[in-house]
């Protein structure tokens, strides 16, 4: 492993985390999951670089599905819901950068309590990886748009794969494979309800759903 250029990514991985609760526009908010995705792509040729092809593999695939792939999908449909930015979050953006903030730091704090080898707890990649799902999750939670809620969820996913990579030695390849067809599949699903919403309400603000009766 080379702790300095890991240390660095995840850095920046956390950066990404409060640019996507800071901004209103959704495709900033793209662009910055996508970008996280890139680094995490090659965050496994740093950690284990002695797996070879195995995390050639896995890099390639996640730098091309995170970074490539689902971001595309996501700004076709914008492009098809003609959504620009969020107007009314339920948190406000500063009030997210906020809590973001509290979250990173308690995600920090717990780390510390947890018994990791001797080389994993010296390491940023724990704190950034429970980080990065706290706010995937702050995320989804309190933006009322659906494009903005998958990208929450990408950007939890984005956490766990962060934290699978301490097992990535012990963890078969076909189990990586699913994790990313998994993600690919959500986006998709997500993708359909989003074009639903849209057709039925002129908009897809989740708002809407609650109009819906059995």
């Amino acid at each position: 492993m080379t702790p300095q250029i890991v240390d660095l990514i995840v850095i920046a991985a956390i950066g990404l985390n409060f640019v996507a609760l800071g901004v209103s526009r959704a495709r900033t908010v793209i662009h910055a999951v996508a970008l996280q995705g890139l680094l995490l792509g090659i965050l496994p040729l740093f950690v284990h670089p002695h797996l070879g092809l195995r995390g050639a593999l896995l890099a390639v695939g996640t730098i091309i599905i995170k970074g490539i792939v689902i971001p595309r999908l996501l700004f076709r449909a914008l492009r098809e819901v003609t959504l620009q930015r969020e107007v009314r979050p339920l948190v406000g953006f500063i009030a997210s950068l906020l809590l973001g903030a509290v979250v990173t730091g308690l995600a920090v704090m717990f780390s510390y309590t947890l018994p990791l080898a001797r080389e994993h707890a010296e390491q940023l990649l724990v704190p950034a990886s429970l980080a990065t799902i706290l706010c995937g999750l702050l995320l989804m939670t309190t933006r009322l748009k659906a494009v903005l809620q998958v990208l929450g969820y990408l950007m939890l996913e984005n956490g766990i794969f962060m934290f699978g990579l301490l097992l990535l030695e012990a963890m078969p390849f076909l189990v990586e494979v699913g994790v990313l067809l998994d993600l690919f599949t959500g986006v998709f699903v997500m993708g359909i309800i989003m074009f639903h919403i849209n057709r039925a309400f002129d908009s897809v603000s989740t708002e809407h759903l609650a109009r819906l009766k059995d």
